[in-house]
Formats: C-alpha cells, structure tokens, sequence
C-alpha cells in the first residue's frame, strides 16, 4: 500500500535551476580572480600537495553515531585552510572543482546530481575567497588571519548549506529545507572544529616546514582513532537498533502488520534508500510484497529489486548481495543497473529448511557509502527474528483458525456458529428473524461402523461440500457436532425459513458417492429464529437440536421448534433416574392389548405394552421413557421387565386351558446384543412356555439401519421356534427389497395407514398392496389402528388375518383384561383348544 510522501515530489532536472547560476557565479569569479592575478601558476607545487591533502580528506571520511543522530565526518576544511593561507584563488578554485569531480568519478551519480555538487563546490569556495579579497591582505599567521580564514570557512558551510536547502526545495518541495537545515547542525559543528584544527597545522607550519611531518604522524594516529572510536559507536547503535527492533517484532503478533513494524526501523538500521519484504504465498496466506522507501511515510506495493536476484537468493538459500564491494556477483551487477540501483543485499526468510520470503535493502545512502560484510551479519540477524516472527504469527493464526473452525470440513465449529450468531443478534432488525437451520445427517454412524470413519469421514466433508453449495451467499454455514450441520441467517420470517428449510434440505438430499459406493443421504432439519425461540446463541441452538430430533420422526424431515418439544426434553432428562428406580422397584406395569382374527373373530393373543405412571408427573409417554431407557443403557432391563410379565401371563393362561400367545416389542439397539437369545432361551425354559407363543415385534425402520448387525441375532431367535414380526410396516425405505431376506413370520402394517383407509384412497392402496405381497409371501398380516367397522370390512375383503386397535379393546391392566375377556368374548372350543370369541364388535 502507497503512502503518500511528505511533499510533492518534481522531477530531478528542476536542480538544473540552482545548478546553472552557481555555475555561472563559479565561471564569473574564476575569469575575475584570474585577471586580477595573471601569475596565478606560480603557486602550482603547493597546490599539488593541497589537492593531495584534499582528496585524501574527502575519500577518509567515516560516520559516527551519537544518540539517534548519524554523522558524517570529514575533514576538509583542514587542507581548504591551508589552501586558502598558501596557493593563489584560482589554483585554489580547480583543487576544489578536481576534488569534487574525482569523487563524482569514484561514486557514478546521475549527471543532474553530479554537476550540482561540482557547482556547489565551486561556487562556495569562490564565496570563501571573496570573503578573504574584502579583507586586507594576508602576511602572516596571526590572529588577524584566523578571523579572515575563520569566516571564509563559515561562509563556504553556509553556501553549500543555502545550495542544498534551495535544491530541496525546489526538487522536494518547501518543507524539505527546514528538515535538512535542522540536520545539519552537527556538520557545522564538525566544520568549526576542523577549521579550528586546520589554524593549528597552519600555524605549527609556519613556525617550521618540518612540522609537517609530525603533523603527518599526527593527522594518520587521529584518523585512524577516530575511525575506530567511529566503530565501536557504529557497533554499539547497531546492537542497540537490532534489539530494538527484536523487542518490537516480539509484540507483533500479526502477519498483516508485521511489514509497519520491520520495513521502516531496517530502512533506517541500514541506511537504505528501500527496505522490502516479500513473503511467499502459503496455503491460505497470500504474497506479501511491500517496501519502505526514504521520502514516503506509507508502504509501496513495488520493488526495486529485479526479481532474478531474489530468484537467486532463495534457489542458492544464502544472501546475496550484489555492488561493488560484491566481486562474486559481478554478473548480476547488469540486472541491477537495469533498475538504476547501485547495490543491494538480499536474505531468505528461512522456516527450517524452506525459504518463504526474502529482505531486501537497496541503494546505501550516500555516494560514498555502499553496503560491506558487516551489513550483511546485521541483516541476517533481522531476518531471522523476522522469520520467526513470521512463523509465530501464522502459528498463532492457525491455532486460532483450528480453534474456530472443523479441521474435517474446515467449516467454522460451534464456538464460531456462537459468537457469528451473538453477533447477529445484536445488530438485529426490527423486520427479520435470525435463523438457525439444523440439518442432522441420517446414517452417518451406520457408515462409520459398517466401511470405517474414513469412508464416514469422506460422507461428512460431502455433505459439507454440497451444503455450502447450495447455502446462500450471506448464510454462515458450519459443522458443530459429529453429523450436525448449522446454517445461520437473516430472514423474512419464520415462516420464509421453513420455506427455505424446505428447499435445501431437497437440495442436499440425493446419492453421494462414498469410495466405491453411492449412498443416499437424508436429513433431519431443525429451525428456531430469533426473537421467537430464544434470544441467545446457545438457546437457539439448543432448540434448533430439539427440533431436528423431532424432524427424525417426520416424513417431511422439517421441524420447527415449539415450546412442547423443550417441555418434553426436560421432561425426559428428569425422568432418567426415577426410571432406574421404578425398574429397581417393580413400578412399571404391563397393559395387553387383545389381537383379534378378522375372518371368525378369535382373541389369539395379546400384545405387551409397558405403561408408567410417574408419582410427580403422572403418565409418561412410552415413547419418552423408551427414549430415556435407550439413552441411559436401560433398554435391556426394559424389555427383560416387559417380556417376564408377558411370559407369566402366557404360561397362567396356557395352564387356565385358554392358550394367548403375546407379541412383545423389541429395539433395533437390543438385538444388537448377542446375549439375548440366550436370556431369551433361558426365560422360555423359566417360564415352560412355548416359543411358538411368543412373538418379538421390530420395527422396519430402526431393523433397517442396522439390517447386517441385527440378522444373524434374528437367525438365532428364529431358530428357537419364536416368531419374528415386522412392526410398523411401509414407514422405512426399501421395505419389498428387504422383506424376502428377514426371518420373519408376520407384517404389521403402521396404523397411520390403516386408519386413513376408509377415507384416503392411497392409504388403502398401500394397505391392499401390503396384504397382497405378504400373502405372496407367506406371511401373517396384522393391521394395527383399527377403529371402525368400514375399516374393519375393508381389512376382511383384502383378506388380512389378525387385527388390533381401539375397535376391539384399548391396552388393559391384567385385571381389567381378564374383565373384559369375560364380559365381550364367549368360550369356542377348538382343535386347539378353547378359545375366545367376540361376542360382537363394539
């Protein structure tokens, strides 16, 4: 991202404006010193020896660091004094004007910058030297010439300080001059100091021509003490800068502002025009390409960098600096000079042994500065603190995104499906619903234990797939449970969300391909909304949960919730441990229902059904402690319970003479335990009942989910003699494939069919239908619900054997059986023995 720059920037060329007149001013003088002094040659040796001192001043200069304050030290006004004390101004003018080039040869510039600094010079050592043609003329090194020399030198400063605020002003704008005029006060410093020191050799030479060599010793044991001293504070400032910077990358927890942080402190460590960073994309994680350039606050999304030199470091994984004091990669040099770049350094971002991005610093600042060896240690240093910052953060990223999302599906979890919905709720409007959509995966478990989690894993990510496809754009879809997907979104009404409920759960049913099979998948669906169901995440949640249980139930396969689905849920949870008790206590009871022959209307037997009056409660729906009993791991001593009170019934009415065979219901999740027929063998013998008598009825759609599981414990109950029956008939899938390979002995058709019959023509072609292929079969049809006697007529004209419902009795007590035994039926003897006859059909 492009930040904008402190000022408007022009083109380089506007310097032209203050080179030419300084140029100019320099030519002027130059042409008038020389008419005024036509001898001016004769002073060629001793300028020799001061252009020698002058260059050896500008090419010795080294930078001390001082607080937060770099400086550049030179020494020049320690030979400019002397020249302008012994060599005549016109000689004194080229010394100034051949230093100035040699340095614009040695550093290549571009020409603009060059000719400024040539006439700067120029123009400021004439300014020097007009300083000293209004003063009287100079004879010796008295304190009368320490003040001409003196306010020469100052004069130079200040034109060379007035040439470069005018050239930033122009080039940069206005508020560039303050700044560099602010900065510059050290190097004025600096220039007092070397003039002062300047006087000193001047006067230590004219007191004798052979102080000069002392002065030699003197000026080589200083230069190289000062540029030592100049290191170790250069060391010390970089140490302190690096740590710094370390401390700061350690607060940085973020890939995103990880560049704010580094680029700025590294341009300015390095003394680089530009400091970039790249990093490489990564999974999730985008490339990176920013760089902090000198004149701009903000980052460019640009590099200066030719891209075959990062290519380079990161294939060769080790810096790579390219420049001159870099002979090794000379032949990188022409792609850098492609970019008008004079050297750069550029260090792989190393992850263990994979590089995932580079930092790079361009252009040292100052001709005559280039990046060294030592540069290259500091970098290294920054980058891998940087790398590791890097690596961190994205850590830390990945440990938050795994903490709000699926790792399976990588769909955002509850915790996420919470805080989006809270959310939500707090921004909600006044004409619209929060809604959350439950959609609970029919089968899941049964993949899972029949092909293994992978293949349920694989039907998973599936769904996961086809539910974020067909899922509005503004939706938020997630997986919060095993096989229990939410879709969250703003709504018209709950109305509109049952709706739409609808259509997606029409959209995500079908085949889906789980390895080498295609399986059809269906869905529970539960909806709550907000206000209406609740008005906290976890609330609406939690009913949505409800609701989809409910919907498990449905043919349609939507629920909405209601307040009775919670009021039962919480009826249920509290009736946990008092169903342990009334186990424990005998306070369950066994009513039977009377099974009735259609064709001659003979009582053949009866069904067992538990019933349970609860003493805070009152009557507890079957199919609410059933659930209960099932959840809590109290199905077995359920049925046990059910199945010894029907077995004492059978042996006291087989021993009365009046054989009644019962039927006792059993769980898909019972015949999953391979011990029940022999507890089943071992009740028969108990009880010295036949197992002819007994029936166990299993319901089709709880039979068909766990078909493979349960057949070989039906194959064991058949082979004891008992008879298998089929409960709740036409209500699963794939009822006429499935019925010609159970063992079983009877079909009991769902009473939801049998009593529409009368009134719906397909529930009556269902029925019809049922009799047929059971007949074909060989088996016993039952027809549960019978509550009328058309339905009854219809039953006996399709040729259905034996009937049940509220037409003929209600589910009684034993006692009340045994009443109602006496006062409706009559005794027939048969073959068989007696029986019971209706008297007639009430």
């Amino acid at each position: 991202m492009a930040g904008p720059s402190r000022s408007r920037r022009r083109s380089a060329d506007y310097a032209w404006l203050i080179t030419g007149p300084l140029g100019l001013f320099a030519f002027a003088c130059t042409i008038g010193f020389w008419i005024d002094d036509p001898g001016w040659y004769r002073d060629a040796l001793p300028a020799l020896v001061i252009l020698a001192l002058y260059l050896v001043s500008q090419f010795a200069a080294f930078n001390v660091v001082i607080r937060r304050s770099g400086l550049t030290v030179t020494v020049t006004e320690v030979p400019l004094v002397l020249g302008l004390y012994y060599i005549s101004p016109v000689l004194m003018i080229g010394v100034v004007v051949i230093g100035a080039l040699s340095m614009q040869v040695r550093y290549t510039t571009a020409p603009v910058k060059a000719w400024f600094n040539v006439a700067k010079q120029a123009a400021s050592i004439c300014a020097s030297l007009l300083v000293i043609e209004a003063f009287p003329p100079i004879v010796n090194a008295g304190p009368g010439t320490w003040g001409i020399l003196a306010v020469a030198v100052a004069v130079n400063v200040l034109v060379q300080l007035a040439c470069f605020a005018g050239v930033m002003s122009v080039v940069q704008g206005g508020r560039a001059a303050p700044d560099m005029l602010r900065a510059s006060l050290p190097n004025q410093m600096i220039a007092g100091v070397n003039a002062a020191v300047g006087l000193l050799f001047l006067i230590a030479l004219e007191a004798t021509k052979w102080s000069a060599i002392l002065l030699g010793v003197l000026a080589v044991a200083l230069t190289l003490l000062l540029r030592s001293f100049a290191g170790f504070f250069r060391q010390h400032r970089t140490l302190a800068d690096v740590y710094e910077l370390t401390q700061a990358l350690r607060k940085e927890s973020s890939d995103s502002a990880l560049p704010d942080v580094l680029l700025g402190r590294v341009r300015e460590l390095m003394r680089s025009e530009y400091a970039t960073l790249w990093l490489a994309p990564q999974d999730r994680y985008p490339e990176v390409l920013l760089t902090a350039q000198v004149d701009n606050k903000g980052l460019l999304d640009i590099s200066p960098v030719p891209a075959v030199i990062r290519d380079h470091a990161i294939q060769e994984h080790r810096v790579i600096g390219v420049g001159s004091r870099f002979p090794e990669t000379e032949h990188l040099r022409a792609e850098l000079r492609s970019t008008r770049a004079k050297d750069v350094l550029v260090v792989p971002l190393r992850s263990g042994q994979t590089v995932i991005g580079t930092l790079e610093v361009v252009n040292r600042l100052g001709e005559s500065r280039s990046f060294r060896d030592s540069d290259v240690q500091v970098l290294e240093t920054i980058a891998a603190h940087a790398a590791a910052t890097v690596e961190n953060s994205r850590l830390v990223d990945r440990l938050r995104h795994d903490a709000y999302h699926d790792r399976l599906t990588g769909m955002p979890n509850r915790r996420r499906i919470v805080d989006a919905l809270a959310e939500s709720v707090r921004v909600h409007a006044e004409h619209e619903v929060v809604a959350v959509v439950l959609f609970d995966v029919d089968g899941q478990r049964n993949v899972n234990e029949s092909m293994g989690h992978a293949a349920g894993d694989k039907l998973l990510s599936e769904v996961a797939a086809r539910l974020r496809g067909i899922a509005d754009s503004g939706a938020l879809v997630g997986r919060i449970g095993g096989d229990e997907f939410v879709v969250t979104l703003r709504a018209e009404s709950l109305e509109a969300t049952i709706t739409l409920a609808t259509q997606m759960r029409e959209r995500l049913r079908g085949p889906m391909a789980v390895g080498s099979l295609t399986l059809d998948v269906d869905t529970a669906v539960g909806v709550a909304v907000y206000p209406d169901h609740g008005s906290d995440p976890e609330t609406l949640l939690q009913r949505a949960e409800l609701a989809a249980n409910a919907a498990k139930a449905l043919p349609y396969g939507v629920q909405p919730f209601h307040p009775a689905l919670e009021s039962r849920a919480v009826r249920r949870l509290g009736i946990a441990a008092d169903l342990r008790r009334a186990l424990d206590n005998g306070q369950l009871e066994v009513y039977f229902q009377p099974m009735v022959t259609l064709a001659d209307r003979h009582v053949v037997g009866v069904e067992c059904l538990a019933r349970w009056s609860h003493p805070a409660h009152g009557e507890v729906a079957p199919e609410d402690f059933v659930a209960v009993a099932e959840h809590t791991g109290q199905l077995a001593r359920l049925t046990e319970v059910v199945l010894r009170a029907g077995l004492q019934r059978c042996r006291d009415w087989a021993a009365a003479d009046r054989p009644l065979a019962i039927a006792v219901n059993l769980s898909a999740r019972t015949l999953l335990d391979s011990r029940f027929p022999d507890l089943v063998e071992e009740m028969l013998t108990e009880y010295r009942v036949d197992p002819g008598q007994l029936t166990f009825e299993i319901s089709e759609p709880g039979m068909l989910n766990d078909i493979e599981r349960v057949l070989p414990t039906l194959y064991r109950l058949r082979d004891l003699g008992l008879r298998l029956s089929v409960d709740d008939f036409g209500t699963g899938a794939s009822s006429l494939a499935y019925l010609r390979q159970w063992p079983v002995h009877e079909v009991k058709i769902d009473d939801t069919f049998v009593q529409g019959m009368a009134t719906d023509n397909g529930d009556l072609a269902i029925v019809r239908a049922v009799v047929g292929l059971s007949r074909e079969f060989g088996l016993t049809v039952v027809a549960e619900g019978v509550e009328s006697e058309l339905t009854l007529d219809l039953l006996e004209e399709m040729g259905c054997e034996l009937g049940q419902g509220y037409l003929f009795s209600r589910p009684l007590p034993f006692e009340r059986l045994e009443a109602w035994l006496s006062a409706q039926t009559e005794p027939e003897s048969t073959p068989t023995g007696e029986v019971r006859r209706l008297r007639a059909v009430i």
